[in-house]
């Protein structure tokens, strides 16, 4: 079975965002476990925990991704953040485990001030730190790419196998990769034409390997190759556009993955608009498959 997803609202109630993502014909979903701009977060209440459960079961909405919040970063060279983002990080991983999640999405960081390999040892003695004595099974972390602009981390293939090669030893929780297709373009991966997709692919296998890869994020791009801008479009109406997606979704290496819409909701309705494009994507065709082979 194809799982096709998207980020949902957890705004007034936790059920909400299961309730939410059924309602648009998901059967797999990403929330924020608390608002992602805020450094402390209380814990979800017992029966809204046990509520989401039962949808999830009910409609079959699995896996459940958790995003991390915008203020954490883990690679951080200023003391007083880097200690607040370990805090907070912690609270991601408590609240992941008491709601059930399977994954938690992680951003590199920004090792501004310090050096990549400074960076790189920072986030992984971070990620210990937050882990010790957990109480529970954590979720799989999962090393999110990004646009790999500035200081950040993770805009290469490389540096997000160094970092899980650096983070793994000393932790409670498997990590693997999330993979996000406006970060791929934005970061240099042609990803637009079958031979770039190919290419991208032989090199996400060397580097990190494909059963490592759990998530990909389904985003079109507002900006072009190698632009290391960050922003997000509809599917089909950005950088990447629709056949580039219809070989992305049908491709043997990414079909069996879970795919998850983190695409702009400027208009009422987009977010129907988006899942429905992504799914008719999935429709493969004997173009599609001879193009991704």
């Amino acid at each position: 079975m194809r799982r096709i997803g998207i980020h949902t609202s957890t705004a007034g109630s936790l059920e909400r965002a299961g309730i939410k993502a059924a309602e648009l014909g998901a059967n797999t979903f990403q929330i924020f476990s608390a608002s992602p701009r805020m450094w402390r977060a209380p814990a979800p209440a017992r029966a809204a925990i046990e509520r989401l459960r039962e949808i999830r079961q009910e409609h079959d909405l699995t896996p459940l991704v958790i995003h991390d919040n915008y203020l954490i970063n883990l690679a951080s060279s200023n003391g007083e953040i880097l200690g607040k983002s370990i805090e907070a990080f912690r609270g991601e991983l408590e609240r992941a485990i008491a709601i059930g999640a399977e994954y938690l999405v992680v951003h590199p960081g920004n090792y501004k001030g310090a050096s990549v390999e400074q960076g790189i040892v920072t986030l992984a003695e971070a990620m210990r730190q937050a882990s010790q004595a957990l109480d529970g099974r954590a979720p799989a972390i999962l090393l999110e790419n990004t646009a790999g602009a500035g200081a950040q981390l993770g805009g290469s293939f490389q540096q997000l196998a160094a970092i899980r090669d650096a983070a793994r030893a000393g932790v409670c929780f498997d990590i693997g990769y999330c993979i996000d297709t406006c970060h791929l373009l934005v970061s240099g991966h042609d990803i637009v034409t079958a031979a770039g997709l190919n290419e991208t692919l032989a090199e996400m296998k060397r580097w990190l390997g494909m059963d490592r890869v759990r998530i990909i994020h389904a985003n079109d791009s507002k900006k072009g190759l190698g632009s290391r801008v960050d922003r997000h479009e509809n599917i089909g109406e950005g950088c990447i556009g629709r056949e580039a997606f219809r070989r992305i979704l049908n491709h043997p290496d990414l079909r069996g993955k879970p795919f998850i819409l983190e695409t702009p909701v400027d208009n009422e309705g987009d977010d129907a608009k988006n899942m429905e494009a992504l799914k008719k994507l999935c429709q493969r065709s004997r173009t599609t498959t001879n193009k991704s082979n």
